[in-house]
């Protein structure tokens, strides 16, 4: 995500965020929240809403000690005043809105580290959304990898093929240095996989390559090890020469943190966030919410 999105949308979320004086219990209305993630209708947000609730009690939480119904007076083009149903979130809340809409659209994978985070500072909240661009894109490898090796054993007809194809596609990736040269370059723990200590964009060569090596082989019916290889070797090299040509060389490129370290941290930090979050009163939430308007 390109920083001046992440600061927009930190400004963006800094003004929705509301604080009842009485308790200092940190909170945001639905409806606000509906704007800045980008939901046009309140139904259409509203179901995920009910889809955030049922996470809460999955996990074991009392949803009325994070979702409370208030209301809230709205003023109509004609000078009249309604009051309008309302919810009011804690921080856990809204994390799991987040967690239970579209992640592809940019507010959303942004409030899911926002409201993850216990401090807003921006260059923290910069830090969590790339070690979950990271994560993700560890996941996705390993999803295409799984796809390749399936299409490879398809036709040849034996698993051992498709680890030799692959070490042949590191070194094409790589400059010819082999997955091994890698491997000791960045201190790889024995049995652990090189590309668990790849950084993010390394990673997303990889997948690429793989992609491509894995649709090409079924589009012209690839069927021998020799030109299944020479097609991953030939898909390594043009996706290398991309980065090269952007300056990128992936073997100069320093090693990510261990991914599981990574992995184990955002989990680590998602279990704490509904124990640090302060509950909700009910009544106080509808009685503030009425005054503020």
């Amino acid at each position: 995500m390109k920083k001046e999105i992440i600061v927009r949308l930190h400004a963006e979320f800094e003004q929705i965020a509301q604080t009842f004086p009485d308790t200092g219990t940190e909170f945001w209305l639905a409806r606000d929240l509906q704007e800045v993630l980008g939901y046009a209708q309140w139904r259409n947000f509203a179901a995920v809403i009910e889809r955030a609730i049922t996470s809460c009690e999955t996990a074991g939480y009392d949803p009325a000690d994070h979702f409370a119904n208030v209301s809230k007076k709205v003023e109509l083009g004609s000078g009249a005043v309604r009051e309008i149903d309302d919810i009011a979130l804690t921080r856990y809340a809204c994390y799991l809105i987040a967690q239970n809409a579209d992640p592809s659209k940019d507010p959303i994978a942004f409030a899911q580290t926002y409201f993850a985070v216990q401090t807003r500072k921006q260059e923290i909240i910069e830090q969590r959304l790339s070690e979950v661009e990271r994560l993700d894109a560890r996941k996705k490898l390993t999803t295409s990898e799984k796809q390749l090796s399936g299409v490879i054993f398809e036709r040849l007809g034996e698993g051992q093929s498709f680890a030799r194809i692959r070490s042949k596609g590191d070194q094409a990736l790589f400059g010819g240095r082999t997955t091994g040269d890698m491997k000791r370059k960045f201190g790889v723990p024995q049995g652990r996989p090189l590309a668990d200590f790849l950084p993010t964009i390394t990673i997303k060569a990889k997948d690429f390559a793989n992609e491509i090596t894995s649709f090409n082989i079924k589009r012209d019916d690839l069927r021998s090890e020799t030109t299944i290889t020479g097609e991953h070797v030939k898909n390594n090299a043009d996706v290398r020469k991309l980065l090269t040509n952007r300056n990128i060389r992936p073997e100069a490129l320093p090693a990510g943190e261990d991914i599981k370290k990574v992995e184990r941290r955002l989990t680590a930090e998602q279990k704490k966030l509904p124990k640090l979050t302060e509950k909700l009163k009910t009544p106080g939430a509808d009685d503030q919410t009425e005054a503020d308007e």
